[in-house]
């Protein structure tokens, strides 16, 4: 479906019932001609296809940035590589290299509707509201990613987010930054590749999880067959990514249930909480944009989910639009839930995460309650945060600091209209997760190194409000550290695990 919908409001509940039942045929389609057919039974053990991922995952490696994609082809023989901390090898043969040159091909096409004006406006916005956007990104973005129960199952069968949290918040680090960046989407830019690799990786978990084809199990599932993958028992796997790998594998699945896991509605709902949810946060600190810009950086993220593989119709272009899609699609997520619920487990591992990145005791259990101003009392009720109230001073300080902080704003931007004591206090937050969750040296974003100095500098751009009085950056830093952000991220994270670094003043 290409058309575009002007409002939400036609897609009815069949509509989204079949976006279960779709995928993205062209990833599908590429990783199922590397791994072919699964073997049944206990065969799977030692089947050859963790081999030939191993090796796919070598060659994603090679996928540095944009330019490079549009002369890069596959190469055939023997490959060596890192994942991870370990030197592994592989073996590239005609089926997988024509699969992965046909998908980069493809894939990497910006759409014609890209408007370049307003992409670069939204580059201008991501990098005026950077800091702060780590903080929506924590208490705002993920928190409302994992309230579907279908995308939490997966998530916690895999244990990406409550063994592993710090890696999943990288890893959407790690595709967020290159889009975003100055001409990240361009042809100097690396968006493009990082988006692919996910693109590749949502296909790669959807062939493991339904052992094959997602479109063969559709087939199957409108002729009559229940679509049921029954779980297995964990294969003994060799570490690192491949326990990931081989417990999707034996996680099982019910298509007719379900739909197929990481579908076009999912996928749509994830765009979402990146684009709209992002710009509804900012709205709900009194810090909302102009109706052009939010509606840019909509455009924006909508390119990214054509490169993503997500269709047009389930985009949305307006607030109001993305308004209704989400309550709808909420709405479906939360009439069927599964049991057990996993969602009061990952939110209890995401709100950690952030407490433990907190310098002080007294602000520790900000986040929860920043999560539940950010999404409301539903989405806070769904990941088990009202079951855990916090201390009555941190509370009593959160609402004081953030009332009084809006109160001020409004009186102040009537003199400086771009004033804003909420910003100050959002950036001091975001820098302090920034410190010691994405930027520490010892567990680094996973981008090629050229991309972690570009990083690097965009961090660097952040150190000082523009918009603020010298006054209020000064008190920031304070509250965070002195002169540049960039040179002192990876500093304050090796300092809180323990090692020497400078102390911010």
């Amino acid at each position: 479906m290409s058309r575009r919908v002007r409002s939400h409001g036609v897609l009815t509940t069949a509509q989204l019932d079949a976006f279960q039942l779709q995928a993205d045929p062209l990833a599908d389609q590429t990783v199922a001609a590397i791994l072919g057919e699964w073997p049944t039974g206990v065969a799977h053990e030692t089947a050859p296809h963790w081999e030939r991922i191993r090796t796919v995952n070598i060659l994603l490696d090679q996928w540095v940035d944009n330019a490079s994609l549009a002369w890069w082809t596959a190469p055939r023989g023997a490959v060596r590589g890192t994942v991870g901390n370990r030197e592994i090898e592989g073996h590239v043969d005609d089926a997988m290299a024509d699969a992965l040159n046909h998908y980069i091909q493809a894939a990497q096409v910006l759409p014609p509707w890209a408007d370049a004006a307003q992409i670069e406006r939204a580059e201008e916005l991501f990098m005026e509201h950077g800091a702060l956007s780590c903080i929506l990104l924590f208490c705002s973005s993920l928190p409302e990613c994992y309230v579907v129960p279908d995308l939490s199952s997966v998530l916690h069968a895999t244990g990406q987010l409550e063994q592993n949290t710090e890696y999943r918040i990288r890893s959407t680090a790690a595709m967020i930054f290159p889009v975003m960046m100055h001409g990240g989407l361009a042809a100097r830019g690396a968006g493009i590749a990082q988006v692919l690799k996910v693109r590749l990786i949502h296909a790669m978990a959807r062939n493991l999880i339904l052992h094959g084809s997602p479109q063969d199990m559709v087939r199957g599932v409108q002729a009559g067959h229940d679509g049921i993958i029954e779980a297995k028992p964990l294969p003994a796997a060799t570490g690192g990514r491949g326990v990931m790998y081989q417990t999707l594998f034996a996680h099982g699945w019910n298509t007719a249930r379900d739909g197929l896991p990481c579908n076009q509605e999912e996928l749509a709902y994830t765009l979402l909480t990146f684009g709209y949810v992002f710009l509804r946060s900012l709205r709900r600190l009194g810090i909302g944009l102009p109706r052009a810009d939010e509606e840019a950086y909509l455009h924006a993220w909508n390119v990214v989910g054509h490169v993503l593989g997500i269709e047009r119709a389930l985009m949305v272009h307006t607030m109001d639009e993305g308004k209704a899609l989400m309550a709808a699609m909420q709405a479906r997520g939360r009439a069927q839930p599964v049991a057990p619920d996993p969602r009061p487990a990952l939110g209890q591992a995401l709100m950690q995460t952030m407490a433990a990145a907190l310098p002080w005791k007294i602000v520790k259990p900000f986040p929860p309650l920043m999560t539940r101003y950010l999404c409301g009392r539903a989405t806070a009720h769904d990941l088990g945060l009202l079951a855990q109230p916090a201390p009555w001073l941190s509370v009593a300080l959160f609402w004081a600091v953030l009332l009084v902080a809006r109160a001020l704003d409004t009186i102040a931007r009537l003199i400086v209209p771009q004033f804003s004591l909420v910003r100050a206090l959002t950036r001091v937050l975001g820098y302090h997760f920034m410190s010691r969750v994405l930027m520490s040296q010892t567990r680094p974003l996973q981008l090629p190194t050229g991309l972690l100095s570009q990083v690097d500098a965009l961090v660097h751009g952040w150190s000082d409000d523009a918009r603020a009085p010298r006054w209020l950056n000064r008190l920031e830093d304070r509250l965070t550290t002195r002169g540049t952000w960039s040179a002192d991220l990876a500093g304050a994270a090796t300092a809180a695990q323990g090692s020497p670094a400078r102390r911010p003043s």
